[in-house]
C-alpha cells in the first residue's frame, strides 16, 4: 500500500482520526500534495535525496510534533 491508503485507513479509525499523519515522500506533485491535506494529512514533507539532509528533515518533523507543537488535549464525552 501507498501512503495516501494508509493515511485513508488511518483517517476512516475512529481511534486514530486525531494522530498527527506527516507525509515524508519524494512526491512533488500537486495532486499528491492536495490529496494527503484532503485526505487529513497534518504536514507533507518532500524527502531530500541526500541521506544526511533526510535526517535533518526527519529530526526537523520530529522536534516540531514532539517539542513544538501544542495538540489539543483529547474531548471526552460526558455520559448522560
Amino acid at each position: 500500500r501507498n501512503g495516501i491508503e494508509v493515511l485513508t485507513e488511518i483517517r476512516r479509525n475512529e481511534s486514530m482520526q486525531d494522530l498527527p499523519v506527516v507525509i515524508v515522500t519524494s512526491s512533488r506533485q500537486d495532486k499528491d500534495i492536495e490529496a494527503c491535506y484532503h485526505i487529513g494529512a497534518n504536514a507533507f514533507v518532500v524527502k531530500p535525496v541526500d541521506f544526511h539532509d533526510f535526517l535533518t528533515a526527519v529530526g526537523t518533523v520530529g522536534n516540531f510534533w514532539g517539542r513544538i507543537n501544542e495538540p489539543p488535549k483529547p474531548f471526552i464525552k460526558e455520559e448522560s
